[in-house]
């Protein structure tokens, strides 16, 4: 084993963002630890389950191999770096770091559109999560531009992840809401009966999907092994079940200032969802 980090901390690794779960949150343990030991680091993989506030974990200094939202790593002004972006393998992502936001009502709902959903209870996760806030306010936007008055009658806020949301749904809480497609596929992929409970109305276009950040200071070399490691994923032959899985093709190397138009989308003077 190689030296585990060129700080004084040792970084961490952590996906939860994706762990959709317990058998994806299990192969995301499986797949960040053999990285960290093709790369040489021995760093833990550790918990860190809903509800605890991802914003928490996101300003701590120890991540090393961490999913974060690209709406705050966008818009901090000292950014982490960015080790790499998952590549979802579903068709629809055409092999590229992209992902959607899915707009869905209640399987059984009489909505065939998302126009028919104006007038009900629209859901979030957060307000400041891109995919299940944002993304959805300003794909709304141009509506109720148009509109001239409010969509919706009433908002409900605070479901932290696609699981409140589709929860919200099927318990008649909520009307319409956002689902992280890369999260919604694996749910579809590995708790069918879960995701059958809602059904797609629309989606957004595309944005860069979530990243792989670090916070801990990582020397040259060892961020070098980090990034072959994550490459190798996509033909490691002992990684097939897992890719399987995870739903996941690979990983790929983004520029940061990809991300920069979801900062961008942000600073938009959207409605809050109040307004909307």
């Amino acid at each position: 084993m190689l030296s585990s980090s060129s700080g004084s901390i040792t970084p961490i690794a952590n996906a939860r963002m994706y762990s959709a779960t317990p058998a994806v949150r299990a192969e995301w343990r499986r797949l960040s630890q053999w990285v960290l030991a093709r790369a040489g680091l021995d760093w833990p993989v550790v918990d860190y389950d809903a509800p605890a506030p991802l914003s928490a974990l996101w300003e701590r200094e120890d991540l090393g191999l961490v999913t974060m939202c690209g709406l705050p790593f966008s818009q901090r002004a000292v950014r982490p770096t960015l080790i790499a972006a998952p590549v979802p393998s579903p068709p629809r992502y055409g092999g590229r770091p992209i992902y959607f936001t899915d707009i869905v009502v209640r399987a059984a709902s009489p909505h065939r559109c998302l126009e028919d959903s104006f007038g009900g209870v629209v859901g979030y996760t957060l307000a400041d999560s891109m995919s299940g806030g944002v993304a959805l306010a300003a794909h709304l936007a141009p509506f109720r531009q148009r509109h001239g008055a409010r969509l919706y009658r009433a908002a409900v806020g605070g479901l932290v992840n696609a699981r409140g949301v589709i929860e919200a749904l099927a318990e008649g809480r909520i009307d319409v809401g956002p689902l992280d497609s890369y999260y919604h596929d694996l749910l579809r992929h590995d708790e069918p009966a879960l995701a059958a409970q809602v059904r797609v109305v629309a989606s957004t276009g595309a944005m860069p999907i979530p990243p792989f950040v670090a916070t801990a200071v990582l020397g040259a070399e060892e961020l070098e092994r980090l990034r072959d490691a994550l490459r190798a994923v996509a033909t490691a032959d002992e990684l097939q079940a897992t890719r399987r899985c995870l739903l996941l093709e690979g990983f790929a190397f983004p520029d940061p200032a990809d991300y920069q138009i979801l900062a961008s989308i942000a600073d938009r003077p959207l409605p809050s969802f109040e307004e909307l």
